[in-house]
Parts: C-alpha cells; structure tokens; sequence
C-alpha cells in the first residue's frame, strides 16, 4: 500500500507542476497586458510599469522566478484589484469562506443522498423510490440559483429564519442557506448512483450465493452491497466536492458571500494575470489532491484495484 500511494503522490504532483506551466504560458499568451484597463498610462508609461513588474523578461525566465517564489509562499502581487496588494492576502482571506460552504454543502449533500439512494433501493418500486426519483430528477434539472432564490424568498424573507445576506458578525447562520442550494446537486447526483449501483449490486450473480449460504441481510447489505457500490461512488462524489469547494459565483452572488468565485471572475475581466494564475493553480492542486483521494480510497475499499497497479 505504501508503494502505491506514493507512486500516486508522485504522479500527482508533477501533474500539478505541469498545469502550473500551461496556465502561465497561456496567461502570457493572452492579448493586451495588466495594464491596458489603464487609459490615463501612456505607451512609455506602461512599458516602465511592465519593467517594474519585471513583464518585460522572456517568458521562460518569468516562469522559473514565479515558480521559485510561489515555493517560498509568494503569490506575486495585484495589478489592478488592489495594487500591489499581495496575492496571498487577497486569496486566503476569501478562500476560508469559500471552502467552508463547499466542505458543509458536500457533507450535507453525501450523507443525505447516500441515505436517499439507499432507502430507495431496499425499496425498490415503492415510493419511496419514487420520492428519491423525483428528489434526484429535480436536483439535477435546477441550477443551484433557482435553490438559492427559493430559500432565500422562503426561509429568508417569508419566515426569516435565516439572514438574506451574508453577515461576517454571524458567519455560521449565513452559511446554512447557501449550504443548502448547493447541496442539491450533489443530494440528487449521490443518490441516483448509489440506488443504482445498489441494485445493480444485488443483482450480481456473487450476491445470490452469498444469500443461498444463509448469511443475515444486515451482513449481506454492509459487507458487500454498500462496500461494491461505493467504489463507484466515490468516483463521482470527489470531483463534486472539489466543484463545491471551488465556490459558486452564482450561489455566493445570490448570499452576497465574499468568496473566490467574484474574485476571480473580476481578476479576469481586469487582466490581472497574478490572481487569475493563484485562484487556477489553487483550483488546480484541490481537484489533484481530490483523485490522489481517489486513487487512495480505491486501493483501501478494493486491494484488487492496489494490487493489480502495483
């Protein structure tokens, strides 16, 4: 097992290396500079600006500068945003909320649609199946803002249980409404795949011998049902949480939520090469860490899988 986790990790992390390097080629690639939103600069003006910031080195040798400081914590800096701001500052001051919600929604969503999956295939063609059906059907059909705008008409404004609005003074209570509009999508996606992963399960000819030997249901379900299915599971539940964790700007739009997803969608708009390149790279090495857990998970849920890579 340690081979093989750290073979993983190893893959994993010239991957993330290699995204760092195509992100900062394309940024370079990109028309216009950091500067072109500034109409009051002339030419000469911003070619100083460009020395400055050291923009007017080759390419390659900027990389390798960004590489070595961004090891050492350094980010670079704001262009436009905030100027001269550190990047760092900019980030994980927003990414704490961002994370936060995504982590809250994902759990919620897991546990719930886990539970929903589940009931509906121990009852099959009951309503209950019907009722996880519909759950599923609608929480895949509707963008997350049509939740948003629902919760926040009814359990914000109609019976004002919770605030409209984010409120730094009251973070945890402003949380539960975007919490739970993202967590539809994932509500609905992990219970469709388990209730069929599930039934596909109990189908398979090993699980009719293992019911012909007598063993108690309650064993059967644990044991093997739930073990099989969650290989494939786990398979879609990871990249939605990472998606959840990324934020999303509609969501934290709808709540007013002082994430990464404004953040970015700004830095892009305002060519601020160094945010846009922090936020991508953060993004980046979240959804590479998401399939080491994969692949790591695999390994402990199905030794074949291990044992078959190594």
């Amino acid at each position: 097992m340690k081979k093989y986790v750290l073979k993983r990790a190893a893959i994993s992390v010239i991957t993330v290396f290699v995204i760092l390097f195509l992100l900062f080629m394309l940024l370079n690639l990109m028309p216009g500079s950091p500067f072109n939103n500034q109409e009051k600069l002339s030419p000469e003006q911003i070619q100083q600006m460009k020395e400055f910031y050291g923009l007017d080195k080759p390419v390659l040798q900027r990389f390798f500068i960004y590489l070595w400081n961004m090891l050492h914590g350094d980010f670079g800096v704001s262009y436009n945003i905030q100027v001269n701001m550190p990047i760092s500052d900019m980030v994980f001051s927003r990414l704490g909320v961002t994370l936060a919600i995504g982590l809250q929604a994902g759990i919620l969503g897991t546990l719930i649609g886990l539970m929903l999956g589940i009931v509906a295939a121990l009852h099959r063609r009951t309503v209950w199946d019907s009722l996880t059906t519909v759950i599923s059907v609608l929480g895949v059909s509707l963008p997350s803002f049509v939740f948003a705008l629902l919760l926040s008409y009814f359990l914000g404004f109609k019976y004002r249980l919770f605030p409209l609005l984010y409120n730094s003074a009251m973070p945890l209570v402003s949380t539960v409404l975007p919490t739970i509009a993202l967590s539809m999508f994932t509500i609905a996606s992990v219970a469709r795949y388990t209730r069929t992963e599930m039934i596909s399960v109990m189908a398979s000819d090993y699980m009719m011998l293992a019911e012909s030997k007598g063993l108690p249901r309650t064993k059967l379900i644990v044991s093997h049902v739930l073990r099989n299915t969650m290989i494939s599971v786990i398979t879609v539940l990871v990249p939605l949480l990472v998606n959840l964790m990324t934020g999303s700007l509609v969501v934290e739009k709808a709540f007013s939520v002082p994430g990464l997803g404004s953040l970015y969608i700004t830095a892009i708009q305002s060519n601020d090469y160094n945010v846009v390149l922090a936020i991508s790279f953060i993004y980046s090495v979240m959804f590479i860490a998401a399939m080491l857990l994969v692949d790591i998970l695999y390994g402990i849920i199905d030794p074949r899988i291990r044992l078959a890579k190594e």
